[in-house]
């Protein structure tokens, strides 16, 4: 599950990844479910299974107690007296690449996509950059002491760094001992322009080397943080981009085959405009209209909205289009059981009890 949705891509106010179980403990039969009911539960130990992925967390809350007074504190009694381990990707899922928006997005047809908010990452190794000056003779011994220390690292590549050629200026004061030059005189020598990023567990070890390495009584020592980077192919809700325009009715249509489902809400001033640029974000993603518009899209394909997010829909002038929380998310479950089928020695099949809990009158 690491590997399909891992936990780091979940939101910070979500809980996702191992919820209840031993690691070490081995596993014959997986059950997959949206919602980890009581009836969803009791069906995991009829058919003995040692571990659920629930995909919405049974934990979401802090406890500070799991009793039998509850729903969700009998489920966890449950599932621990039963050996049942419980694992949920929840918005991890959503955000991995060919995770639960991936799958919603695959209704639309033929198009460029990529997350309305892009995950952001930055490797521990590259968290910040070093950089100094100093003669060219001695720039090597300085670039080994500052790899020494775990500066340097780029995936699995070491040693990495940038020379730049420069001119460096400097007037020593009285009480200064300048390696080259005069005190109280202006002096301008040639010097190599070192940069190495680095780590924060490693940098202060980093700086002493490089002191003890330099050959300049003060050596320059600059520190550059580094920004995150966004990552095109993962994080919250999709923007995809259709090779072909076409109206909502059309939208409606393929999503309905895609879902399978006929419970849908939609608006649209215009029913005849066709739409290229279209955000979606599987479950509740109101958070997302308003990314979504700014990003260009006409239309907004979610699991549900408040009535006043559709209101604000249509004074943006985006059509939406609404298909039920968990029609959005539960078609993901056969694409998951097929990606761990193929990964695990063991069976993985889908709850029967699990289903929408609204059901059309």
């Amino acid at each position: 599950m690491q590997e399909i949705a891992p936990s780091q891509l979940g939101e910070p106010w979500d809980n996702v990844g191992l919820l209840v179980g031993d690691r070490s403990h081995g596993l014959d039969r997986v059950m997959l479910c949206i919602d980890l009911t009581e009836a969803v539960l009791d069906e995991a130990v009829r058919k003995r299974a040692d571990a659920i992925v629930a995909y919405h967390p049974p934990i979401f809350t802090a406890r500070k107690r799991i009793t039998d007074e509850d729903a969700g504190g009998r489920i966890l009694l449950a599932a621990i007296a039963a050996g049942i381990a419980i694992h949920s990707p929840h918005t991890a899922a959503d955000a991995a690449e060919g995770g639960v928006n991936d799958w919603l997005a695959d209704g639309l047809g033929a198009g460029d996509r990529r997350a309305l908010a892009p995950a952001l990452e930055l490797p521990a190794t590259e968290r910040v950059k070093v950089v100094t000056y100093g003669p060219a003779d001695s720039i090597e011994r300085i670039r080994h002491g500052l790899a020494a220390a775990g500066a340097g690292v780029i995936g699995e590549y070491e040693l990495c760094s940038i020379e730049v050629a420069a001119i460096g200026t400097y007037r020593g004061g009285e009480e200064s001992n300048p390696v080259r030059g005069e005190r109280g005189r202006l002096e301008r020598v040639e010097e190599v322009r070192l940069e190495m990023v680095c780590g924060d567990h490693n940098l202060a070890i980093a700086i002493e080397h490089l002191r003890s390495l330099h050959p300049y009584e003060e050596p320059p020592i600059e520190i550059y943080r580094q920004a995150e980077r966004p990552r095109r192919a993962i994080g919250a809700g999709r923007r995809v981009v259709l090779d072909h325009g076409v109206t909502i009715g059309t939208i409606t249509d393929r999503m309905r085959e895609h879902l399978g489902t006929d419970r849908f809400a939609d608006h649209d001033a215009d029913r005849r405009r066709r739409h290229e640029v279209i955000g979606l974000c599987a479950g509740s993603g109101a958070e997302l209209l308003d990314p979504a518009i700014d990003q260009g899209c006409t239309l907004f394909i979610t699991g549900e909205l408040k009535h006043h997010d559709v209101l604000h829909a249509q004074a943006r002038d985006c059509a939406v289009l609404v298909a039920g929380h968990t029609n959005t998310e539960r078609g993901w479950l056969k694409r998951l059981r097929k990606r761990l089928r193929a990964g695990l020695d063991a069976e993985v099949f889908l709850s029967r009890v699990d289903s929408d809990p609204l059901r059309p009158a």
